[in-house]
């Protein structure tokens, strides 16, 4: 049994909370007994050999106000990045097509805002419909919501929105200085009050301890409701943010946070985010026997470079595996 901090509360369904210190006993389990936790669990809510597939699309670029330290979008980053305007539905649509004919059967948008303009709005419900109509599921990354814009969009149908809390809250001031870790909070709030799903994870390998990571899961794990979706990623350093010459985190490390994610959040899908261009076949193998079960497909994810579609149904090839 896995130890929790205190019992389920069935007045109220709280959820039980994890423990800070439970939650790093299981991290640092011998590697071979934590995967085996993983698997084992993981194998008790999904069909251990399937893997859901998702298309990212990056559809309005850079010029971001906030300062990120690890995003290419900021425009306190000197990345030569472009700013651009929100994509034309017509043209959103046309590449949610070619996801769908590819295999994906989640459609990830995304858009560098701070948070979405008034003026934004009435194209991004736009979007949603128009994405919806092809059988394909609907998630947006748009920045912070407030709780009449979150309604709007879950009014539109979008199934999933994406809000990532980045690292732990003591490590989080290192990271952007434009918002705090509760203006991230408070947006996952407004999400789950409209009813829409929640999808929210971190990166690894911003300088951050090995406690941070396992904290952020604590607090996602200790959400109201665990997200349905936690993308977990793997930092990409880019020429011209301030993370760029940040030291990588190592392959074992990353593989106990994707088990230790599964074991948190047993019903929820692990992705495998960014960052898989740099990881070898064998460490990929590893994250999807810890519990990694989603991946984002295609060649380019929001402006960082991902697997091609060839890679990536040869590994799954040689390891059985089936889109979900």
């Amino acid at each position: 049994m896995l130890e929790l901090s205190n019992e389920k509360n069935v007045a109220t369904a709280v959820a039980p909370a994890w423990t800070a210190e439970a939650a790093w006993s299981i991290y640092r389990l011998p590697f071979n007994d934590l995967l085996f936790k993983a698997q084992s669990i993981h194998r008790q809510h999904f069909d251990p050999n399937r893997v859901q597939l998702s298309k990212l699309l990056n559809i309005k670029t850079g010029g971001c106000p906030e300062d990120c330290g690890y995003c290419s979008q900021s425009a306190h980053n000197a990345t030569g990045l472009a700013a651009s305007k929100l994509m034309d539905v017509e043209k959103i649509v046309t590449e949610a097509r070619k996801a769908k004919a590819a295999g994906a059967t989640r459609y990830c948008m995304g858009a560098a805002w701070r948070n979405p303009k008034p003026r934004d709005m009435d194209a991004i419900v736009e979007v949603v419909g128009a994405v919806k109509t092809l059988g394909l599921e609907t998630c947006m990354t748009l920045g912070m919501l407030d709780r009449e814009q979150s309604d709007r969009l879950s009014a539109a149908g979008l199934d999933y929105y994406n809000h990532n809390i980045d690292t732990s809250e003591r490590y989080y001031p290192q990271v952007t200085s434009t918002r705090t870790f509760s203006d991230r909070l408070d947006t996952l709030e407004n999400v789950r009050q409209s009813g829409m799903r929640v999808c929210c994870g971190g990166i690894l390998g911003m300088g951050e301890e090995e406690v941070d990571r396992v904290d952020m899961l604590v607090t996602l794990a200790n959400l109201a409701e665990p997200p349905e979706s936690v993308p977990i990623n793997m930092l990409i350093p880019i020429a011209g943010t301030p993370l760029a010459n940040a030291a990588p985190i190592g392959p074992i490390e990353f593989v106990r946070i994707i088990a230790l994610a599964r074991i948190m959040m047993p019903k929820s899908h692990v992705r495998l985010s960014a960052g898989r261009s740099a990881m070898t076949d064998e460490m990929q193998a590893l994250c999807f026997f810890a519990g990694a079960n989603s991946i984002f497909v295609g060649d380019t994810l929001l402006t960082a470079g991902n697997p091609a579609n060839e890679a990536d149904t040869k590994l799954f090839d040689r390891l059985g595996l089936l889109p979900a």
